[in-house]
């Protein structure tokens, strides 16, 4: 790692070294906070967490080869160096804030409260096609996920693509000190985390301390279909660049049109013309990731047939709108997590599926006071969408299926209709009596609901 010397990373993180003076010469090749994940001549930052503390395994992680340890502990007696500090999680943070000024990779920060992932997926996905490309993994995406990921990149790596996520003002401040991105992307300003942020306009301002540290020679990408985002006009002298479907933005698309489970088709219109393509995965909302992915594309240098070509090599995370084909059911598996927006989108596109749609939805979390209200809007949504059957989890999830008793719609058959279960584990006790071969089923949840549990179990065909 360029520069990651055991004396520069102790200055930077302004801790007291102990150790020779010859080791403070020594270049760490990784950093991590996993024992499990130790590497030959790694630094390792023990971590006091929820369940464990990561002071508990110095000795372990020195014994399989790290070159050194950040303790906020004195440790005694010890024939290695370390490195001690006040708090772990803001050496963190400050190493890797020295980290990042090392690299001369270009920045690409993503955030907003729904699609965030997905973004990032087709953004990465598309600049890949010119150039080495380093992405956020799973959900390492906060104060800690973020600085572990700047940790992954070398001096090869030549784009990063970020994802920034907050519950609360201040956070994202303290994200894009470290990221410094030369591109920041917004995707959109939802309903969730109302516990801390409270309204949308709350929500916009928390997320737009992304510009807070931004490259001042960088540029801004927003979905100018956002009511809210379409009021950011000039940041620091940067005009942002618009994505969305009027033909007065930068990038704009027309001819949008499903083609089931196996994804939409458009046509994108840049500066540099105009393609069609096919995004492989479902869903109208994905038309919007892809024109994010297109300006970022046009930004860096790409063409329109790179732009096309990132964007249909596409593919899908688990737990994010993945088509997975059981042995007697087609699953839209999107149960990572879940809001009243992302919800509505994946709703329709279990409405493109061209067999009968069953919809097995649970709690979403930190929506605040109004949370019950929200379920019972989602569950009217439902209602009077094409969905057959609903299957609801959860305490919350009662006021889904009040919302939906209330409007669905006119009886074509007696198959529209909702069940209520208190746990993951009633569910799967009866599913079984609900579905039948060939449903295609929506699997949906905010993350604490566990639903992956049902995923498993309906792929496997193994529910009882």
């Amino acid at each position: 790692m360029k520069n990651m010397t055991l004396k520069n990373i102790a200055s930077a993180c302004k801790g007291i070294y102990h150790g020779s003076v010859q080791q403070e010469e020594v270049e760490v090749t990784s950093i991590t906070t996993d024992s499990r994940k130790i590497q030959e001549d790694c630094l390792f930052i023990a971590i006091r967490g929820a369940r464990s503390d990561g002071h508990d395994y110095i000795e372990s992680a020195m014994k399989q080869g790290a070159a050194c340890v950040i303790s906020e502990k004195e440790l005694e007696d010890t024939t290695y160096p370390y490195i001690k500090v006040e708090s772990s999680l803001e050496a963190i943070k400050e190493i890797a804030l020295f980290y990042r000024s090392q690299l001369s990779v270009k920045v690409i920060g993503i955030t907003g409260s729904v699609g965030k992932t997905s973004t990032k997926e087709t953004v990465a996905s598309v600049l890949s096609e010119k150039y080495r490309v380093l992405k956020t993994l799973g959900n390492f995406n906060n104060e800690l996920g973020l600085p572990l990921t700047i940790f992954r990149l070398r001096e090869e790596d030549e784009v990063a693509v970020l994802e920034m996520g907050i519950s609360d003002f201040g956070e994202m401040h303290r994200l894009s000190r470290i990221a410094k991105p030369d591109i920041c992307i917004m995707t959109n300003i939802g309903i969730c985390h109302l516990e801390n942020l409270k309204t949308r306009d709350g929500i916009l301002k928390a997320k737009s301390e992304i510009f807070d540290f931004m490259n001042p020679n960088g540029q801004i990408i927003v979905n100018g279909d956002d009511d809210k985002l379409i009021t950011v006009r000039d940041v620091n002298g940067v005009k942002p660049l618009h994505f969305g479907m009027d033909s007065s933005f930068d990038v704009w698309a027309d001819n949008v049109c499903s083609v089931g489970l196996k994804g939409t088709k458009c046509t994108i219109h840049t500066i540099k013309g105009s393609f069609e393509v096919l995004i492989p995965i479902p869903g109208k909302h994905m038309v919007h990731n892809a024109m994010a992915a297109t300006l970022a594309g046009i930004i860096l240098g790409l063409d329109t047939a790179q732009i096309q070509a990132g964007i249909e090599k596409l593919e899908a995370l688990s737990g994010r709108n993945n088509i997975l084909f059981g042995k007697k059911y087609t699953l839209i598996d999107d149960c990572y997590n879940a809001n009243p927006v992302s919800m509505r989108a994946s709703i329709d596109v279990l409405c493109d599926a061209d067999t009968r749609k069953v919809a097995i939805l649970g709690d979403m979390g930190e929506l605040g006071q109004d949370e019950k209200k929200l379920h019972y809007e989602l569950g009217e949504y439902v209602g009077k969408s094409a969905v057959d059957i609903l299957l609801c989890v959860g305490e919350l999830s009662k006021e889904m299926e009040a919302g939906f008793l209330t409007v669905r719609r006119p009886q074509s058959s007696q198959e529209q209709t909702v069940f209520h279960y208190d746990t993951v584990e009633e569910l799967l006790a009866d599913v079984d009596n609900r579905l039948l071969l060939g449903d295609s089923v929506l699997v949906k949840a905010s993350h604490f609901m566990k639903f992956e549990q049902i995923v498993k179990a309906l792929q496997d065909g193994e529910t009882n």
